[in-house]
C-alpha cells in the first residue's frame, strides 16, 4: 500500500515542481524584459547627478565610482527607491490606495531634474507595460519610477525580493554606464564594479520586505547638491 502511494505521489510532486518552475521562469523572463536596457523609458539619458560629480573631479577612477554608488545603496536615494518600490508592491497586494505613497515619493525627489528623471521614467514605464494588459488605476498622480515598477510587479505576481533585486541591479548598471561614458572607464572596469556591488544589492533586497516608509532617509548630501547644481551645468550629455 505504501509503495502504491509512493508511486502516485512522486509524479504528482514532479508535476507540481514543474508548474512552480514554469511560473518562476515566466516571472524571471518578465523581470528581464521590464528592467532590460531595451525597455523604452529613456534611462540612458539620465545620470542622477553623477555627471556633475564627475565634472567636479570627485570621481576619476573605478574605485571612486564604486564608492559613490555603494553609498547610494546603503544610505542614499537608491535605498529610498527600493523602499518606495516595496510600499507600492504591498499596497497593490493588499488592495490599498497608492496615491499617498506616490505623492511622498515625488516630494522626496530632491531637485527639479531628479523629479523629472523619476516621473518621466515612471510614466514611460507604465505606458510600455500596457503590453501586458494590466489594470492601472492611479488617477492623475505622478508615479515615480520605483512606484511604477512596484505596481507592475505586484500586478504580474512577481515576488518583492525578486523585483527589488532586479530594480536595484538595473539602476546600478545605469549609473555604471554613466561612469563608462564620462570618466571614462573601461567595460571590464564596469563589470568589476557591478560584481563588487552584488552583495550590497542582495543585502538590501533581502531587508526590503521588513522596511517601510519609516525607514526612509538619506545621508548622500554631496550627490544631492551636485544633482541640484547640474541644472546650470553649461555643457552636458545627460538630462539630470
Amino acid at each position: 500500500m505504501c509503495r502504491k502511494l509512493q508511486i502516485h505521489f512522486i509524479p504528482s510532486m514532479v508535476a507540481l515542481m514543474c508548474i512552480v518552475e514554469r511560473i518562476a521562469s515566466k516571472q524571471l523572463l518578465q523581470l528581464m524584459t521590464l528592467l532590460s536596457p531595451m525597455f523604452p523609458i529613456g534611462s540612458f539619458s539620465y545620470s542622477h547627478g553623477f555627471e556633475q560629480v564627475i565634472y567636479d573631479g570627485l570621481i576619476s577612477c573605478a574605485k571612486d565610482m564604486e564608492g559613490w554608488v555603494r553609498a547610494l545603496l546603503r544610505k542614499g536615494t537608491v535605498r529610498n527607491d527600493a523602499i518606495f518600490l516595496a510600499e507600492a508592491w504591498r499596497s497593490i497586494k493588499n488592495g490599498l490606495d497608492i496615491r499617498d505613497v506616490a505623492q511622498l515619493a515625488c516630494a522626496m525627489s530632491g531637485s527639479r531634474e531628479r523629479e523629472m528623471e523619476n516621473c518621466l521614467q515612471g510614466e514611460a514605464f507604465l505606458q510600455a507595460s500596457n503590453a501586458y494588459g494590466l489594470p492601472v488605476d492611479v488617477h492623475d498622480e505622478k508615479l515615480v519610477y520605483p512606484i511604477a515598477v512596484g505596481l507592475v510587479c505586484a500586478r504580474l505576481g512577481i515576488g518583492l525580493i525578486a523585483a527589488a533585486s532586479a530594480y536595484l541591479h538595473c539602476f546600478v548598471a545605469n549609473l555604471v554606464q554613466v561612469g563608462l561614458r564620462l570618466v571614462p572607464l573601461g567595460q571590464k572596469e564596469g563589470i568589476k564594479i557591478l560584481n563588487a556591488l552584488e552583495n550590497d544589492i542582495l543585502t538590501l533586497s533581502q531587508r526590503i520586505p521588513g522596511m517601510t516608509r519609516a525607514d526612509l532617509g538619506s545621508a548622500a548630501i554631496m550627490l544631492d547638491i551636485c544633482a541640484m547644481r547640474h541644472e546650470t551645468l553649461y555643457s552636458r550629455n545627460f538630462r539630470s
